[in-house]
């Protein structure tokens, strides 16, 4: 989540993408190396504006910017062994509030898909969850002969028949009894099997 792209990390990058679409609070459930997650928040300000130390009395006077990022973000600490549905289990206890759907979605994965639209589907089909599904590329490139000649040749090419985990959720509170505090609890196991009620927002990105 912290690799950086463009000079930020892939994470801010992953919340603008929400943001950009409306969504301005987040709950990140930290694991490994926690700390580096916690130290770039809390010191968001300061690498983000310019300041004056004064060194004789350690005084700081922080010369702040206009920062377009509007966000609530709560920093949870879940665990460094706590897998993907207990992780979601643990934060959302204690931060969820009262809100009757959340989204969900990995610290490694970027999109374009508009999340606006996904939300709606989601609440379009009244189901307990929605995975964006996405056509997978495939490990090699095609070739199509005619006899012994090459007559096309495609680099890795997307199957349009088949689809997997895009990676962004959305979810009703009530998806919240599938999942366990327990650490070995994944989200991609027995919490989305147990639910009969997860449909796919099949958008290609």
């Amino acid at each position: 989540p912290m690799i950086e792209i463009g000079g930020r990390p892939m994470l801010w990058h992953i919340m603008q993408s929400y943001s950009r679409h409306g969504f301005k609070r987040f709950v990140l459930c930290l694991g490994y190396k926690a700390e580096m997650i916690k130290a770039y928040f809390l010191h968001y300000s300061s690498l983000n504006s310019d300041f004056t130390v004064e060194l004789r009395n350690n005084s700081l006077t922080m010369h702040s910017q206009a920062y377009s990022d509007d966000w609530t973000v709560t920093l949870s600490d879940t665990g460094e062994s706590a897998m993907t549905g207990s992780r979601i289990a643990k934060a959302a206890g204690r931060y969820l509030g009262d809100a009757e759907t959340f989204a969900v979605t990995y610290g490694d994965g970027l999109t374009d898909a508009n999340l606006a639209s996904e939300l709606a589907f989601h609440l379009d089909h009244g189901k307990t969850g929605t995975v964006l599904g996405v056509n997978p590329p495939s490990r090699f490139g095609e070739i199509r002969l005619e006899g012994d000649k090459v007559v096309e040749f495609e680099e890795k090419p997307e199957f349009g028949s088949s689809w997997i985990n895009g990676g962004y959720f959305f979810f009703q509170r009530s998806f919240l009894k599938y999942l366990s505090l327990d650490d070995s609890c994944v989200l991609e196991r027995t919490p989305d099997r147990k639910s009969t009620r997860l449909n796919s927002s099949h958008i290609t990105i």
